[in-house]
């Protein structure tokens, strides 16, 4: 078979793709198969030809070495096509793999309802997650006994809050004893991209206050919910009404 031969093939068999495509436009589906399905359809079979006619050409007269290399591009395609089949869970598998790695990473969750992300539990026993504040991030410990969000000194300076004339005329409890803070309105708070709320009430804890910052509840009230499942904290979004 010429080479010529082998070009007007797959000429041939992606105009009669194309024709079917136009088909089942028209149609409304053949065979049970859409538009897009069969675009799919087409455009496997086109690499199909191609592969298969330039393996033809290569290998002419050696059939043997022509079989090895048809088996290996089909295996090849194999991979290919199933790492895009489940592209959504291996995208979700890698986010896992990182998340045990790098503790405090937020892995969105496909979830089909609100956005929602989990934590993994960190080897002390909290739930710390990195949070995105004013468009800066900071590691925070998530602590449902805080009434609000709080941040420590640098950490407000980090994401940008101005704290030469604040007032530190709010008492707070903390874990090394009893304090005071500033109240401040965070312009925006976010999770992985998932999860954002805005002009969420926090406080500054004055210096000395606070080791790390705390995502209280005046930012996990608005979440339509959060919950601890084994190791995993995994908080969801509001849905919008």
């Amino acid at each position: 078979m010429n080479n010529d031969r082998l070009m007007w093939i797959v000429v041939i068999g992606l105009a009669a793709g194309i024709g079917l495509i136009a088909w089942s436009e028209a149609t409304g589906g053949i065979a049970g198969l859409g538009a897009r399905q069969l675009a799919h359809l087409v455009t496997y079979g086109a690499i199909g030809l191609v592969v298969g006619a330039a393996v033809v050409a290569t290998f002419t007269g050696r059939l043997g070495e022509a079989l090895r290399a048809v088996a290996l591009w089909l295996v090849i395609f194999a991979v290919l096509a199933a790492g895009y089949t489940y592209r959504v869970e291996i995208h979700a598998v890698a986010y896992r793999v990182l998340a045990e790695l790098a503790p405090g990473y937020a892995v969105p969750l496909a979830d089909r309802g609100a956005p929602a992300v989990e934590v993994a539990r960190a080897s002390d026993g909290d739930f710390n997650v990195r949070v995105e504040i004013n468009d800066s991030r900071i590691p925070m410990l998530v602590d449902t006994g805080a009434s609000s969000v709080v941040l420590t000194p640098e950490d407000a300076v980090a994401v940008g809050l101005p704290i030469e004339f604040l007032r530190y005329d709010i008492p707070i409890d903390t874990a090394n004893g009893r304090g005071k803070a500033a109240a401040v309105v965070l312009d925006r708070v976010a999770i992985a991209g998932s999860i954002e709320e805005r002009n969420v009430p926090a406080l500054i804890a004055s210096p000395g206050t606070l080791k790390h910052s705390l995502l209280g509840m005046s930012f996990l009230s608005r979440l339509g919910s959060f919950e601890i499942s084994g190791e995993k904290l995994i908080m969801r979004a509001k849905i919008a009404q």
